[in-house]
């Protein structure tokens, strides 16, 4: 296979994950509202956040984020820390209980679809990942070839 093939295949196939894992956000049993879930998925993707880079994130005014952290933080799925470089900067950080919800929804639905392939796809997957994981890890070498 050339390697534009198989580059627009992995990019195909991360597209279909990405859509797996939302979905999953998406249908999390939290009580929360779809907002909520959502910051609480920005947030674990960007532990550096605070109320303004989330409001930017949302395309929300600050004090909107504001008040969507602090339902999140009155439900126990957000918790507000002082940012160790800067003790003046607050970050938004999800609880352990938040990240393990969305963690547990997104490995569910990576596995239905996994239980729709031929044991031999998956396992010929699991290693095309791990070989994958093991050269993006690798120094970079220009003078490599296929």
């Amino acid at each position: 296979m050339e390697r534009p093939d198989l580059a627009a295949a992995i990019d195909t196939a991360a597209e279909a994950l990405v859509g797996v894992l939302d979905s999953a956000v998406a249908r999390q049993r939290l009580a929360v509202s779809p907002t909520q879930l959502r910051v609480l998925s920005l947030l674990t993707s960007r532990p550096e956040t605070n109320v303004n880079g989330l409001a930017e994130l949302l395309d929300v005014v600050p004090s909107s984020a504001s008040r969507l952290c602090d339902r999140l933080e009155a439900i126990g799925l957000l918790r507000r820390v002082a940012d160790p470089r800067d003790r003046r900067e607050v970050r938004l950080v999800p609880t352990a209980a938040a990240t393990a919800q969305l963690r547990s929804r997104r490995h569910e639905a990576v596995r239905a679809v996994l239980d729709r392939m031929p044991a031999r796809g998956q396992q010929d997957l699991l290693r095309a990942l791990q070989a994958f994981g093991q050269a993006a890890e690798a120094p970079d070498s220009s003078a490599r070839t296929a």
